[in-house]
């Protein structure tokens, strides 16, 4: 059951960052005002009633499963968790939230832009932690083979 949960925890956080950040992106660059706010809207609220759970199940059953498997990768992984863990919740829920409350009210000042690159620049950072997660137990499922060493 942890591998499920972890599988389905470890799938829909990154989607969800990824699919907040490409539609922030674009309704930045083609949306109105309005649509902006929306957009905010719905990230905290379905999104982040999501992305929080999601995140805490691949990070509870990563810890529960890390416990009997000894290793450089599970110590990797293990080791990543933290700052995944507090970019998620220190930077990209806080920025949310701001964002959300800044164009409901439709402030669109330097404010919101200055929390809006914050927030961009952490996204991909949380997808990239994510990813070398995702690799590595991939590796240690035996489904992916390591990079062959470069002379």
């Amino acid at each position: 059951m942890p591998k499920i949960i972890h599988r389905i925890g470890g799938f829909v956080a990154p989607l969800c960052i990824a699919l907040f950040w490409t539609s922030t992106v674009l309704v930045e660059l083609f949306g109105s005002h309005a649509a902006v706010a929306q957009l905010k809207s719905l990230i905290v609220t379905p999104g982040l009633w999501i992305l929080i759970p999601s995140i805490a199940m691949a990070g509870g059953s990563g810890v529960f499963m890390g416990k009997t498997r000894p290793g450089r990768l599970v110590d990797t992984k293990k080791n990543r968790m933290p700052f995944i863990a507090a970019n998620g919740l220190l930077v990209l829920v806080p920025c949310a939230v701001v964002l959300n409350r800044l164009a409901t009210a439709g402030n669109f000042d330097s404010t919101f832009y200055v929390v809006q690159a914050i927030e961009l620049i952490a996204g991909p950072i949380n997808l990239a932690l994510m990813g070398m997660n995702v690799r590595d137990g991939l590796r240690m499922a035996g489904r992916l083979r390591a990079a062959p060493a470069q002379v």
